[in-house]
């Protein structure tokens, strides 16, 4: 489950840099792989120790972009209405 708690986004702001401009970078489709996994991986919740973040990045990767895209709108779309 992703989750963007307080604490989840200012450790991916303070990685990522402003949010704002990470949703932007999104919006025009210029959000990297790497941002992504990062963005995923600080906003877990209740995810299995198994699962490092080279697992999640594999995992990304090997679903393809279009599987996760609903994901990374829900979390940006909650980035954007305050519902952290």
């Amino acid at each position: 489950m992703l989750r963007p708690t307080f604490s989840a986004l200012v450790a991916a702001e303070e990685e990522l840099g402003p949010l704002f401009a990470l949703v932007e970078r999104a919006a025009s489709g210029g959000l990297k792989l790497g941002e992504m996994v990062a963005l995923f991986w600080h906003c877990r919740f209740e995810w299995p120790e198994e699962v490092t973040r080279e697992v999640l990045g594999e995992a990304v990767a090997g679903q393809g972009l279009a599987a996760v895209t609903p994901a990374l709108k829900a979390v940006l779309g909650q980035i954007l209405s305050g519902e952290a």
